[in-house]
């Protein structure tokens, strides 16, 4: 088990709700993965990242989705494609990203509490 943050460390993530836009190949990147444009809402706009989610999804199916991502991370370059949030999974059990995603759609760009 890991040491107990503050609630503080939590409250200092900006979580969002997101709808991915498109998900189009990355064959840069060094494992198979998706360059993900998604979309937040006022005031965030569009943003940016990657994902080595092609196992589970495909990128038709990824258009429209609405994800769960932190905003206010730095930006971070993977192979030369500019990540501006981080999008949220968790492993199945062999592994492989499963999205969080709402159970109902609701606004982009809310925060997760």
């Amino acid at each position: 088990m890991q040491e107990t943050p503050a609630l503080d460390a939590f409250a200092a993530l900006d979580i969002r709700m997101g709808t991915i836009v498109s998900a189009e190949p990355f064959p840069e990147a060094r494992k198979p993965a998706y360059k993900l444009t998604i979309a937040f809402g006022e005031p965030f706009g569009v943003k940016h990242s990657s994902a080595q989610l092609t196992s589970r999804y495909s990128s038709a199916g990824l258009a429209g989705k609405q994800i769960v991502a932190v905003v206010n991370f730095p930006p971070k370059r993977i192979a030369g494609f500019p990540g501006e949030v981080l999008v949220l999974g968790v492993p199945d059990e062999s592994g492989q990203t499963v999205l969080l995603i709402p159970e109902t759609r609701v606004p982009n760009g809310v925060r997760v509490y």
